[in-house]
């Protein structure tokens, strides 16, 4: 080794024993490992260390690249000035802030329950995973199981605040439903039909190959979920504020026995994705057996009754994890609601 080298290499690890702090000792080992070196004939093949090891405060931190591939909803900002895009605004602030205009204080109406659309529909219905209207404006109208008829987005959005708002849906020809769906078409505007889109809706997770544990779950909720959302599920509401910071998930304010999240599959996926605050498809908090067991505890828990009486014309259309009967199968309503569902949809194929 040349002396120039070797001198570049002892420099080399006074930084880096600066660096990482090591001991006085390890120092001197390190510094007598140079000298035995300069004093050898062996010519031994040392790595370039300035390859290895660079200055903590040398470079910037390297950020996650974004998934390109990912749905991306429109900017609002690019709305411009017009009656149709104040219409649109309007939507976005209707969906985002449901209670302060049409909840149980609204400034408009008092038709819900005071929950949020976005609630249920995260950031306003925009969110990749978050139960999006990517799919809305390309999809409807659509003839749906549920009903049996072809339904339009007015229909849609008024199921949801029969169900999962848990009210009276506004008159179709009122300013605000007709708010509402032009702002939710025109957030899946860019979809074309029959597209199939990542991030659309909810994120798919693996079956589990045994029931959903309410049990189970109840131990996750404690730990990760009661700290916003209430030891009794009633969501939390300041003194004083007619809006929920985060809402019931369970109790007389919360969705109803018919609102899609209260099948199991459909909660599990949600919270999978987004849920403990903080989580994100790409970055969830939660196993997928930990996602179906909170879904199990918070819907096994006392909220309002919808009468779906009505639902289902065809029972055989119905989803294996929709709880009540009667069913085309002989499988149990606690089967339906629990799992495990794979004899279900087994038999469903058939």
């Amino acid at each position: 080794m040349k002396k120039d080298q070797e001198q570049d290499f002892g420099n080399l690890l006074v930084r880096f024993t600066s660096l990482i702090g090591l001991s006085t000792i390890a120092t001197i080992l390190l510094v007598f490992i140079v000298v035995a070196l300069r004093f050898t004939a062996v010519h031994t093949l040392l790595p370039d260390l300035t390859q290895v090891f660079s200055d903590s405060t040398a470079d910037a931190p390297v950020l996650p690249v974004a998934d390109k591939e990912i749905w991306k909803a429109p900017d609002l900002a690019t709305l411009p000035a017009t009656p149709e895009g104040e219409l649109i605004r309007y939507g976005h602030e209707l969906v985002k802030n449901t209670a302060q205009y049409l909840g149980p204080e609204g400034s408009v109406l008092h038709i819900s329950n005071g929950m949020n659309c976005q609630n249920c529909h995260l950031d306003a219905g925009t969110k990749p995973y978050g139960n999006n209207y990517a799919l809305v404006a390309s999809t409807y109208p659509k003839v749906r199981a549920r009903s049996g008829v072809e339904e339009d987005v007015t229909k849609r959005v008024a199921d949801c605040f029969e169900r999962s708002l848990n009210g009276t849906a506004p008159d179709k020809d009122s300013k605000e439903m007709k708010a509402m769906v032009a702002y939710i078409q025109w957030v899946g505007k860019d979809v074309k039909k029959g597209e199939s889109i990542k991030g659309s809706g909810l994120m798919d997770i693996e079956m589990l190959d045994r029931a959903a544990s309410p049990e189970l779950g109840k131990a996750l909720y404690i730990l990760k979920y009661q700290v916003c959302h209430g030891e009794d599920g009633e969501g939390v509401k300041p003194e004083g504020n007619t809006v929920y910071v985060y809402p019931p998930l369970w109790g007389q304010n919360s969705y109803n026995d018919g609102a899609g999240l209260y099948r199991i599959s459909n909660f599990a996926k949600y919270v999978k994705a987004n849920m403990p605050l903080g989580a994100t498809y790409d970055k969830p908090q939660l196993t997928d057996e930990e996602a179906w067991d909170v879904a199990a505890y918070v819907n096994s828990l006392p909220r309002p009754k919808k009468d779906i009486s009505k639902d289902w014309p065809d029972i055989s259309k119905k989803p294996y994890d929709h709880p009540f009967g009667p069913f085309s199968d002989g499988f149990s309503e606690e089967q339906h609601k629990y799992g495990p569902f794979q004899p279900i949809i087994a038999s469903q194929v058939k």
